[in-house]
């Protein structure tokens, strides 16, 4: 990904706080889907096709994960092995939603739709964050 299309997503031009956005919007993104599912498990789980147990439990792991990736969002220099580790757990969050997809769950169309969007919108926050995280090495 170029730094000009980074610079342009990220409004700045300075790569230690496109890192710094990316990281925030993963963790507002992740803490509202996160509260969704541990407040409203039930209707959300009718609609999903996907028991209201582990969308509540699924909520509690994503907002408590929300929390640590807005830990890291906070600092002036988010630490590169911080960072990494960001994007390794979205793209095991990725291929794990495809995963449950195909093995175990059965969603409505609404929630296999569902699904598959969060899971995009994961994997291009990681894509995101692993090229702000290149760039800001990069630069000096």
């Amino acid at each position: 990904m170029s730094q000009a299309l980074l610079a342009g997503l990220s409004r700045t031009t300075r790569p230690r706080s496109m890192v710094r956005r990316f990281l925030a919007l993963d963790a507002v993104v992740t803490g509202a889907n996160g509260l969704a599912y541990a407040v409203a498990p039930g209707p959300l789980g009718e609609l999903l096709g996907v028991d209201r147990g582990l969308l509540f439990e699924l909520g509690l792991l994503l907002g408590a994960y929300a929390a640590g990736v807005a830990w890291a969002a906070s600092r002036a220099r988010p630490a590169a092995g911080a960072v990494k580790a960001v994007v390794d757990i979205n793209l095991l969050w990725t291929v794990l939603s495809v995963v449950a997809l195909v093995a175990w769950l059965e969603p409505t169309t609404a929630g296999t739709v569902w699904t598959l969007l969060q899971a995009g919108t994961v994997a291009g926050f990681a894509g995101l964050q692993w090229s702000a995280l290149r760039a800001s090495e990069a630069t000096p």
